[in-house]
């Protein structure tokens, strides 16, 4: 059993071990395949799913001693790549990064966190998912270290959710102008797909097809396929998708890989991976996941003690992967180019639009709320926003902050927050159905009279009889605000 302790003087040796390694050159694109933006060799990702959650915070790039601790051992396995899922954009990651760099690896950073992410079945883009994704980018767009960023992960996952295609589509968009207008250098953005066989295909078309600025830089394929050693290239399904990306414009990794029906792993899909079998087509692959957790897919587990214990697994994967060294092709050399996709055709199993969803702004937001005269109060729980902004849009049309990722129209408001949205509903009954008069600004369902407050302080009581649930308002008066459309 193996330990790496995190003690002061044992943590200085490994940084020591590691230090020597030169500054990592930015990795751009060319047609297919990544390169070293200054060796111009071609770059094939060697990669591990980095997101421990045995201990607490969800930010692994945030705990420099932990980082050292893993780095040096995921150098023992040969990998250049980690991917992060999930990251505290408003903590200090210099250590970490910097120990990554040392370490000789790049960061593959998705953008989405648990609060603030796309929901599949019910998809919206608002200002809380972009200014998060915003601040992301801004924490990590100056590392040199930084190979890229996945604006989704399985935001579709099957047939019946593909309209959340057009979302993650928009987020695509607008995540690279705001790199290219905010950052030093081009920084790719790409998404990560799972492997359904009604949607796959579909896709992997429709993020790569319209404009260059909506189009993915690079395309990944989480893949399972591929389960244990009496499987093979032919029998597991790599080569069907091998041939799926046969004419893909832009480069294709495996951004999941790792099977765990069979325990434990063996692995043996790094040899195509990293041989002759995919290399032509794919550039390598990440494999799922460094620590062990509920789903048994570790490769590592970490102790009560903050030390880490190598599992099977780590080091099966070490005897196949640290000698597999792929060789591409040079950068200046490679001159193909494809054209991008053509975007795939609306069915019954494929409903997204190709008109996306419009940018987010919390200015166009904090206008609108600025003008109202009938909000919503805080007594408007996170829980209830669904409910009762069904309860106003069967009163009234709900047009103004609709969001249809189908039909793709859009309301002008349609990226505000949900407490937003519920007020711009209450003003605009307030105004074009009740006529401005006060009762039609009190939305308490008949459960109970409440207070509204007025701008000069005064309060007044109302009483309602929608017959539906409470709802809580507020008449904001003497407004001279004007709505900035």
């Amino acid at each position: 059993m193996v330990h790496v302790p995190t003690a002061p003087a044992l943590v200085l040796a490994v940084v020591l071990s590691i230090s020597s390694v030169a500054a990592l050159n930015p990795i751009t694109i060319k047609g297919t395949k990544f390169f070293d933006s200054v060796t111009k060799d071609q770059f094939f990702i060697k990669g591990v799913a980095y997101q421990p959650r045995a201990v607490a915070g969800t930010d692994p790039l945030s705990k420099p001693s932990d980082c050292i601790r893993d780095f040096a051992l995921m150098k023992e396995l040969g990998l250049n790549t980690i991917r992060v899922y999930q990251v505290d954009p408003t903590l200090n990651h210099n250590d970490c990064m910097k120990a990554l760099e040392d370490a000789g690896m790049y960061l593959m950073l998705d953008l989405a966190v648990t609060q603030y992410s796309i929901i599949r079945d019910n998809p919206e883009y608002d200002t809380d998912i972009w200014n998060n994704v915003r601040s992301t980018v801004d924490a990590f767009k100056g590392y040199s270290n930084t190979l890229g960023f996945f604006a989704g992960n399985e935001v579709t996952n099957n047939k019946d959710t593909t309209v959340a295609s057009a979302y993650a589509k928009a987020l695509v968009r607008d995540v690279k102008r705001y790199i290219s207008s905010s950052a030093s250098r081009k920084i790719p953005v790409g998404y990560a797909n799972n492997d359904d066989p009604d949607t796959r295909v579909q896709i992997q078309d429709y993020l790569n097809c319209g404009a260059d600025y909506e189009r993915v830089d690079f395309f990944g394929i989480n893949l399972y396929e591929w389960c244990g050693a009496g499987t093979t290239y032919q029998t597991s399904g790599y080569a069907d998708r091998t041939k799926d990306i046969a004419s893909y414009s832009i480069p294709v990794f495996l951004s999941e890989f790792g099977c765990n029906l069979v325990a434990p792993r063996t692995f043996p899909e790094v040899q195509s991976i990293f041989g002759p079998d995919m290399t032509g087509a794919w550039s390598g692959g990440i494999v799922y996941e460094w620590s062990q957790e509920d789903i048994n897919y570790g490769l590592v587990k970490i102790n009560p003690d903050n030390t880490v214990t190598p599992l099977p697994d780590y080091n099966n994967l070490k005897t196949l992967l640290a000698p597999l060294q792929p060789t591409g092709v040079n950068m200046d050399s490679f001159n193909e180019q494809r054209p991008a996709s053509t975007c795939p055709p609306n069915t019954p199993t494929w409903k997204p639009s190709t008109i996306l969803p419009p940018t987010p702004s919390t200015d166009v937001c904090n206008c609108m709320m600025s003008s109202l005269s009938c909000v919503a109060t805080d007594a408007v729980s996170t829980d209830s926003l669904g409910a009762q902004m069904n309860t106003i849009c069967g009163m009234t049309s709900c047009s103004d902050i609709g969001t249809n990722g189908e039909s793709g129209v859009y309301g002008k408001y349609s990226f505000c927050t949900p407490s937003q949205k519920l007020s711009y509903m209450y003003n605009y009954y307030h105004t074009n159905v009740g006529k401005g008069d006060a009762t039609s600004c009190d939305f308490n369902a008949g459960l109970q009279q409440h207070q509204s407050r007025h701008r000069n302080g005064t309060t007044a009581h109302y009483s309602s009889n929608f017959n539906s649930l409470r709802i809580t308002s507020t008449i904001l008066t003497s407004s001279s605000e004007t709505l900035h459309q």
